[in-house]
């Protein structure tokens, strides 16, 4: 049996041959020297180049999962907590929006207080956010405007990729959804099982729609109902 880690890092892959090396290098350089933290590299079928990046890199990695077609985000996500064997989970996007240093305050949160839940906030920058559409400012404030509503907590942006939570919060297994809602799914149900939340500042270097963003305004409708659900379930 695999002894358990203190921190796994979940990075899905979906088409990012331009970034994915990079972003393995800067985890691997976050991760040198910690043995108690594992990164699972998840390929969601991927057209582009990166499961060849990932075959020739293996050492940057301590786990590989292949899916032969896309099947989602959130269902990449998934996967990964199939076989995380950490006590607390984050994702990494495997492009260069989130820099890997920053977990490294999660890390100090998690040993002075044992949360249940981190959210790295864009909003409350470390040293630098790179701005971004209006329209997608004010969704992530709608979103997250509800969310503190609905589950009486004071996040600013819980709709960052930086999410670190403890595994046994809730069961990976029960998860419905497969595409960008699964964050708001997931935070649903740690929000309701734990008690213990913090928020931390990180630096964000947002790309475009041009750049290969992949999240569509439209999402927002589909999160707003995962929140509403998840209340009441």
């Amino acid at each position: 049996m695999n002894e358990e880690k203190l921190l796994s890092i979940i990075i899905p892959i979906f088409n990012e041959e331009k970034t994915l090396l990079k972003v393995l290098e800067n985890v691997q350089k976050f991760k040198k020297n910690l043995s108690s933290i594992e990164v699972i590299a998840v390929n969601d079928g991927s057209t582009d180049n990166s499961l060849e990046i990932l075959n020739e890199n293996s050492h940057l990695y301590d786990s590989l999962i292949n899916n032969p077609f896309n099947k989602g985000k959130g269902s990449a996500a998934r996967d990964g907590l199939e076989v995380a064997i950490g006590k607390y989970i984050t994702f990494q996007d495997a492009d260069l929006e989130y820099d890997p240093n920053d977990l490294i305050k999660f890390l100090k949160v998690i040993e002075k207080f044992e949360p249940d839940l981190i959210i790295g906030s864009r909003f409350k920058y470390s040293d630098y956010t790179r701005s971004h559409l209006f329209i997608n400012r004010m969704g992530n404030f709608l979103i997250t405007f509800l969310f503190n509503i609905f589950y009486q907590t004071t996040f600013t942006d819980i709709y960052s990729c930086y999410i670190c939570f403890k595994k046994e919060l809730f069961d990976h297994k029960l998860l419905k959804t497969d595409g960008f809602e699964q964050q708001a799914e997931m935070l649903c149900k740690i929000v309701k099982n734990g008690k213990i939340f913090f928020e931390v500042p990180i630096n964000y270097n947002g790309r475009s729609h041009e750049d290969g963003k992949k999240i569509k305004f439209y999402h927002i409708f589909y999160v707003i109902y995962q929140i509403i659900i998840g209340r009441f379930k």
